[in-house]
């Protein structure tokens, strides 16, 4: 089916498709954004430096 379309027409699908593939993973930031805003905004997030992340997984 691709194959019957001219080489330009081929070169257009492609480009739709990878602005598409662009688009879902902006929206997929998006949704990871703010998930990672509300988990911050519940104090679910730990803060520190790598040090401290260490210790804290140490003392688990």
């Amino acid at each position: 089916m691709i194959d019957a379309l001219y080489l330009d027409e081929q070169n257009d699908l492609i480009n739709i498709v990878r602005h598409r593939q662009i688009e879902q993973r902006r929206e997929e930031i998006t949704v990871n954004i703010t998930k990672a805003h509300q988990e911050y905004q519940q104090g679910n997030v730990f803060r520190g430096t790598v040090d401290d992340v260490i210790a804290e997984l140490n003392n688990d």
